[in-house]
């Protein structure tokens, strides 16, 4: 079985995004909403990892943080499930805790 996932960006005249949309397949997963994306895929063949990320000029600098942070805990969590790395895991989530108190987002949603 094959899922599809797309991004489609609407810029202004300066080329920056304006809108973000997410169409799955799925479409109870599609999302029209979007202020921001980070998509990050490793290339096999060179060993390197293929990054685009896109926030739209509205996005607030605070949900930003947010975003960050929410991503770098999801990157925790699947670090420990896959590789079984507790400690560099603990490590991460202490790094995130940090990032959350500098950035003063500690509670927010």
């Amino acid at each position: 079985m094959k899922q599809t996932l797309k991004f489609e960006i609407e810029l202004d005249d300066n080329n920056l995004p304006k809108n973000i949309e997410m169409h799955a397949s799925d479409a109870a997963a599609s999302e029209k909403d979007i202020k921001a994306i980070m998509v990050s895929a490793w290339a096999a063949k060179t060993k390197e990892t293929l990054r685009i990320d896109l926030w739209t000029q509205d996005m607030p600098v605070n949900e930003m943080f947010i975003m960050y942070h929410q991503t770098m805990i999801g990157m925790a969590s699947t670090l420990e499930r896959a590789t079984g790395h507790d400690k560099l895991a603990g490590a991460l989530r202490d790094y995130c805790e940090f990032f959350a108190e500098e950035t003063k987002i500690k509670g927010a949603k």
